[in-house]
């Protein structure tokens, strides 16, 4: 097991709550809340040993493109391939923003 940590800069802290998925075979878990203002914390625990870089290169990739809220999110990945990784962060991400919109 692996855990990696990663923080980017980030806008205003999200509002709400996100939780998609299920932490099983070939599968992953993603939660996200509120973080710091101006900062967006990323925890990756993992079964997968030595994925640093394919992690640093998909939130490299992400953050360069979008704007996102302050957040922290934590990520139980049990071996998903790439492409559930990003539904799931997709998913996760939009739950918030959807409830961010019904909570104003």
């Amino acid at each position: 097991m692996e855990k990696i940590q990663f923080e980017y800069p980030a806008s205003v802290p999200a509002q709400g709550r996100a939780l998609v998925g299920v932490v099983g075979s070939g599968d992953l878990e993603v939660l996200v809340e509120p973080g710091k203002p101006g900062k967006a914390r990323i925890t990756v625990n993992t079964s997968v040993d030595g994925s640093r870089h394919m992690w640093q290169a998909l939130f490299d990739r992400m953050f360069a493109v979008q704007h996102l809220a302050a957040i922290e999110m934590e990520i139980n990945d049990f071996g998903a391939t790439p492409g559930v990784v990003r539904m799931r962060i997709d998913q996760a991400l939009e739950e918030l923003a959807a409830t961010a919109a019904t909570t104003r």
